[in-house]
């Protein structure tokens, strides 16, 4: 009999269920939450509602793309941070009774090793790798031994590089989220045009709230002797910040690719999506003569997909939970 189990993500603003049959990814539903673009960033009460009226359906969008039913589950597994307390709530919930009314194991899932081991899903697992996880609300370098030893060799001491995006992208008018739009029109720039300072710090630290703070003042001074500084500018503004936000993570990320030696190498988070990174990347592993593994698009951005994989890693040790098992919007990997 096959081990199908349904993998349930809600810690933001994206309604996610997955099914997993024996290590195969079968479905990967994603319903994005459109209501918080209009309020500039997401809004904790209103994701846990969304996520309350949305997940039911999701599951069963996932269990027909799937062709499974809830009798054929052998376990179901569920985010348990870290994230936004009230939308990481409705999944621990729904999971929960699923669990105890099919009389089926209950696994927890870390979302960020989630996002590390998201490339895993479509390669396989192969250790030591580094993995850089970089999303709106982390930024960090970790060293993966095994499934189960996670070490943190460097990361952000204030906004993550998703975050300075965002707000980046707020400063010059751009619509929430603004990280996409920045990727999409730095290609049209020049990556050099503007220079932006550089934050010296400790080798096992980044961080990027200064910056926010230097463009902001460089939008300020230009903006008051030329009123269309940034509609005339917008390509080349956005080219050399994110040239400068990308280059600051990985002077990081080459400086411990030398430091462990460690020649494969992996990016994960929302950010991980980003074209601007993926080819600077690229460019480095063929230097370096690194293994870059690159999961998927939508396995880069929430999902459950990434959630299902480890669920099913942990099933095959039976790492179940009770039902007490609490949820930890402040998780740590």
């Amino acid at each position: 009999m096959s081990c199908n189990i349904l993998a349930i993500e809600t810690s933001c603003d994206d309604t996610c269920a997955s099914i997993i049959s024996d290590g195969v990814i079968l479905s990967n539903i994603i319903s994005s939450q459109k209501i918080h673009a209009q309020y500039g960033g997401v809004v904790p009460e209103l994701s846990a509602r969304e996520h309350l009226s949305s997940l039911p359906c999701v599951v069963q969008r996932s269990l027909e793309e799937a062709h499974v039913d809830f009798a054929n589950l052998s376990a179901v597994a569920f985010t348990y941070g870290p994230g936004l307390h009230g939308s990481l709530l409705v999944g621990a919930t729904y999971a929960k009774s699923l669990s105890f009314a099919l009389n089926i194991p209950l696994i927890a899932v870390n979302h960020l090793c989630g996002h590390v081991f998201a490339g895993c899903i479509t390669r396989g697992l192969k250790f030591p790798f580094l993995c850089l996880l970089v999303s709106g609300g982390n930024t960090m370098i970790v060293k993966v031994s095994s499934f189960s030893e996670i070490d943190i060799l460097c990361q952000t001491v204030d906004d993550a590089l998703g975050e300075a995006y965002d707000k980046i992208a707020k400063i010059m008018g751009l619509e929430y989220p603004g990280g996409k739009i920045i990727d999409s029109l730095a290609k049209k720039g020049d990556e050099f045009m503007f220079k932006f300072p550089t934050v010296k710090i400790s080798d096992d630290k980044m961080s990027f709230s200064g910056l926010k703070t230097a463009f902001r003042l460089f939008i300020e001074k230009n903006s008051q002797t030329n009123a269309a500084f940034i509609e005339n500018n917008i390509n080349n503004i956005c080219a050399s910040i994110q040239h400068h936000l990308l280059n600051t993570v990985v002077k990081k990320l080459v400086f411990w690719i030398k430091e462990t030696g460690i020649t494969t190498l992996t990016i994960g988070g929302g950010v991980a999506s980003n074209m601007g990174l993926r080819e600077m990347l690229s460019d480095i592993a063929a230097d370096m003569r690194l293994e870059f593994i690159v999961p998927k698009q939508e396995y880069c951005v929430d999902n459950a997909a990434m959630i299902a994989f480890c669920a099913y890693e942990k099933y095959k040790h039976g790492f179940f939970v009770d039902y007490d098992h609490a949820t930890d919007p402040k998780l740590k990997i």
